[in-house]
């Protein structure tokens, strides 16, 4: 089995596929639309990717794909977030100036830069990538936040490990497919509806669910491209492929101007973190 992710091997992405599919062939994909095509155009049977961070939201490119793509949800996995310092195996803690990684991770670990005020981040496209540049570039002044994985993955040493700021720090991933599939034990659905701009729609199309005592894990809005200030709006029901679910989305298609089942999966567990720690 073929897998695609955005990024480069030894990613966060590669450990979510990995936890998927512990025996698949990890693909990766420059972009989050080059996964999609991957999965469309048969050279991979799925796609782990990043729909959403604890601390950093929503990954808004991944929901307009899904909304564009055939491209069907299967599971979910809610993956703890650890950040580490890496740097070639000679390079010291005192020796890094640079430290490169992904813009999210390196607002993650601000800690780190007020613990140590000689290093300076510098915004990379990767966390995984940043590793793979400092190690083949042998760059002994510079480090790179990024998974334990990239570490092994590039012959990187770990300076310094878990030092994001905040413990309450998962992202979700999906594993999607190009087809729709019922599943054993599914109890979660997501899918993506629009409505017109009249008085009292948003509030009847939430009824459909709360008529029938369907909770709404989440909602949001993004903008449909191409019609200015008009939106579509994502949500995930906790109920599967139970009648009251059906009948609730046979309601809402009946409200709304479309709507676009997801998937009907199995809802990850949450994992242990541990005791939290804000940011300060």
């Amino acid at each position: 089995m073929k897998v695609a992710i955005q990024g480069e091997l030894g990613s966060f992405s590669h450990e979510a596929a990995m936890q998927f599919a512990p025996s698949a062939v990890i693909v990766p994909c420059e972009r989050c639309a080059d996964v999609f095509d991957a999965l469309e155009s048969g050279s991979v049977q799925a796609a782990a990717i990043a729909i959403e961070n604890s601390l950093a939201g929503s990954v808004a490119e991944n929901y307009d794909l899904l909304l564009k793509r055939d491209a069907f949800i299967a599971r979910e996995l809610l993956l703890r977030i650890r950040h580490n310092l890496i740097a070639l195996p000679e390079t010291k803690l005192t020796d890094v100036r640079r430290v490169f990684s992904h813009p999210v991770a390196l607002e993650q670990c601000r800690k780190l830069f007020r613990s140590h005020r000689a290093m300076r981040a510098i915004p990379f496209y990767d966390t995984a990538g940043s590793v793979r540049h400092a190690v083949s570039e042998r760059l002994d002044d510079a480090a790179a936040i990024a998974p334990k994985r990239a570490a092994a993955q590039y012959g990187g040493k770990i300076l310094l490990a878990d030092i994001e700021d905040n413990r309450q720090n998962f992202t979700r991933f999906l594993l999607v497919g190009k087809r729709a599939k019922k599943l054993r034990g599914a109890n979660k659905t997501s899918l993506a509806f629009a409505l017109k701009n009249v008085p009292g729609a948003l509030f009847k199309a939430l009824s459909v669910f709360a008529l029938r005592d369907i909770s709404l894990s989440k909602i949001e809005s993004r903008p449909i491209v191409g019609r200015p200030w008009e939106y579509v709006f994502f949500a995930d029901i906790n109920r599967g492929h139970d009648e009251a679910a059906q009948n609730a989305i046979h309601h809402l298609e009946e409200i709304a101007e479309f709507v676009k089942v997801l998937g009907v999966y199995p809802a990850a567990v949450q994992p242990n973190s541990g005791k939290s720690e804000t940011q300060k």
